[in-house]
């Protein structure tokens, strides 16, 4: 295959047969002013970075903790296989086939660009506490540069006469029975009591003070941030080298120190013995599918704003297992670490598995934190954990905001993305001012409102409603031949199955179901007021409401009747479809500026020399047009 001309080199251009003097300045912006990816490792490595975050290690163990251990597996792989995968490759195969950000994407359909913009109110809301989360993380970073690990022991100020000095019981070697039962471990309340200081607040509705140290934890993160996004893709894709593969070497290492503790195996038992009775209860389903959503990020724009700054001829079908299947297994060696040291810690206590710690998204910051105590060179460890930690939450974070900042600068080129470091500070700093009432002492509260319902039901309403676009709206056999232009092969029957039936089927039975079973919030013992979860409700409803919101705007623009606007808006723009002109072949070398052969395809080929592999899989689309155009005659 003949060497591509590097894009900054070649002018847009107009088969040699159509040229007239009117169109020798119209053609498209060439995406290397996005920035590119330098290399497939690059997009690889950012989609499992983007992918294995926090959640693996935090909201995976929590929610199978809380869904019946083991049990929680099995609604786990049926989500991915079904839900999960497919859509995964959807999103990659939109963002790679277009060259374009969430929001501009939706020239594949006008009508639905409100799915677009849904998607970045869900991202936007994920990010602001997202972020709180990494704050926390930083916190107990520069808590281990210590000799000696402040949740280690009892006796400072935070802790009550509950705390269990379990390293003092451990080596006082007294026969006297000790009365445990109502006992909680110093990490616990380092957490609870020092860290969230969440004894300050009664409530959601009287947050109380803004915790200073906490508060100084997320202007860094944000700071980190922004420095992450300041250079785009072609920086943060050699990062991840270092990012995406550092956590699993500590991760291993976490495991065989777990592993080789004395009782890890109730807590391992517990986490492998499925309890099936749960699966009759909508929350597992439903955790399940969040869970696949939050840890693939499916639904959330990242993949799409990932692929966006591909080749065109990326194999993403190779990198779609790759990261699904990798992620899966990750999220899962993460569960053994956890319950290894539940097993442990259960057995210290003296009470059943489910019965070590409290239910909450705290789970990380105290049982892993517990666990440093037990290894040597206990600061170390806790140093290298977090580290770790933050390697995971910031590469995840990255591509939030990459996603918000490339969706807006896609929408306005000429003048934001000149100007796209100024416009990603003002992001970062206007997330930053809304997430402060995450560093109150009630902060917790609210972190917990905006985890239930920043992407609960309102993300399952975009997914759902781009399958149904896709396949319905833009044509199934349409998509598969832009796949089939793209990569060389057209999508298997396991995948148009999924996207036509069964994953927005599936989407849609549990959106129903979840509304009929709707549970409220809670943390701990403490129960959200009502107030409390209308607000969380509406923040779902909003990123919906975007959907028919962006139809409006959209009928407005067209002109005549109204089922002429509506169809005019549902159709693609004309210059949807690959953003580099060499890569507009078959049906799209049509859409090309002053364009009006019957055959461009042969004018095209001759303008760039000769037929190239990708070339004739054009053809081969062209010939099926052609058939179905006469067998409808």
């Amino acid at each position: 295959l003949p060497s591509p001309i590097p894009c900054s080199l070649i002018q847009p251009v107009t088969p040699e047969l159509l040229v007239s003097p009117s169109s020798q300045d119209l053609g498209f912006e060439c995406p290397e002013d996005r920035g590119n990816w330098t290399g497939r490792l690059d997009f690889l490595l950012s989609c499992i970075g983007y992918c294995v975050g926090l959640g693996n290690v935090w909201r995976f163990p929590y929610r199978a903790y809380t869904n019946g251990g083991g049990a929680f597996l099995v609604p786990y792989f049926i989500m991915l296989a079904i839900c999960g995968i497919p859509i995964f490759f959807m999103e990659l195969s939109l963002g790679q086939f277009s060259s374009l950000g969430p929001l501009a994407v939706w020239k594949i359909s006008p009508l639905f660009k409100g799915v677009g913009m849904g998607t970045i109110l869900i991202v936007s809301l994920v990010a602001i506490y997202y972020n709180m989360i990494i704050a926390y993380v930083l916190f107990y970073l520069f808590a281990s540069l210590t000799s000696d690990l402040p949740w280690q022991h009892c006796g400072n100020w935070w802790n009550t006469d509950l705390c269990l000095d379990h390293h003092v019981i451990k080596g006082g070697n007294t026969t006297l029975p000790v009365n445990i039962t109502n006992t909680v471990s110093p990490s616990e309340e380092y957490w609870s009591r020092y860290v969230l200081h969440i004894q300050g607040s009664s409530g959601i509705g009287s947050p109380g003070r803004i915790r200073w140290n906490l508060c100084l934890c997320l202007l860094l993160s944000w700071t980190i941030v922004y420095l992450c996004i300041l250079k785009g893709v072609k920086s943060s894709g050699k990062v991840v080298y270092f990012t995406a593969t550092f956590p699993y070497l500590i991760l291993v290492m976490l495991l065989i120190r777990g592993v080789t503790l004395e009782g890890a195996w109730k807590g391992i038992q517990f986490y492998l013995t499925p309890q099936f009775d749960h699966l009759l209860s909508s929350k597992v389903w439903i955790e399940a599918a969040l869970q696949i959503f939050y840890s693939l990020g499916v639904g959330f724009g990242g993949l799409l704003t990932f692929a966006s700054y591909n080749t065109f001829h990326q194999n993403i079908y190779r990198d779609t297992f790759i990261v699904t299947l990798g992620n899966a297994i990750t999220s899962i060696l993460a569960g053994f670490a956890i319950f290894s040291v539940l097993g442990y810690m259960s057995q210290e206590l003296g009470v059943p598995v489910d019965q070590v710690a409290k239910a909450g998204p705290g789970l990380a910051f105290v049982v892993y934190p517990q666990a440093m105590t037990m290894l040597p060179l206990s600061p170390f460890w806790s140093f290298l954990f977090f580290f770790m930690l933050l390697t995971l939450g910031l590469d995840s974070q990255f591509a939030f905001m990459e996603t918000i900042v490339t969706a807006v600068t896609d929408e306005f080129p000429y003048y934001l993305r000149p100007k796209k470091a100024s416009f990603s500070a003002v992001i970062c700093i206007a997330l930053f001012l809304m997430g402060l009432i995450l560093t109150t002492e009630g902060g917790m509260y609210w972190l917990v409102l905006l985890d239930d319902y920043s992407a609960g039901f309102g993300l399952m309403v975009v997914v759902i409603t781009t399958c149904l676009v896709v396949t319905r709206v833009y044509g199934m056999k349409r998509f598969c031949r832009d796949i089939h232009m793209m990569l060389g092969f057209k999508p298997g029957p396991y995948f148009r199955a999924c996207w036509t039936v069964l994953s927005p089927a599936t989407m849609m039975a549990l959106l129903v179901y979840n509304i009929i079973k709707y549970q409220p919030s809670e943390y701990g013992s403490y129960r959200f007021p009502a107030w409390a979860e209308v607000l969380g409700i509406l923040m779902g409803v909003l990123s919906c409401l975007m959907i028919p919101m962006g139809m409006v705007v959209a009928v407005l623009r067209e002109e005549g009747k109204l089922w002429e606007r509506v169809q005019q808006a549902s159709r693609p723009t004309m210059n949807w479809g690959p953003s580099l002109e060499e890569n507009r072949t078959g049906l799209y070398v049509a859409s090309l500026a002053g364009s009006q052969s019957p055959k461009p395809l042969m004018v095209h080929m001759r303008k760039y020399g000769g037929i190239t592999s990708y070339e004739n899989t054009a053809i081969e689309v062209d010939r099926e047009m052609e058939e179905e155009g006469e067998s409808m005659m």
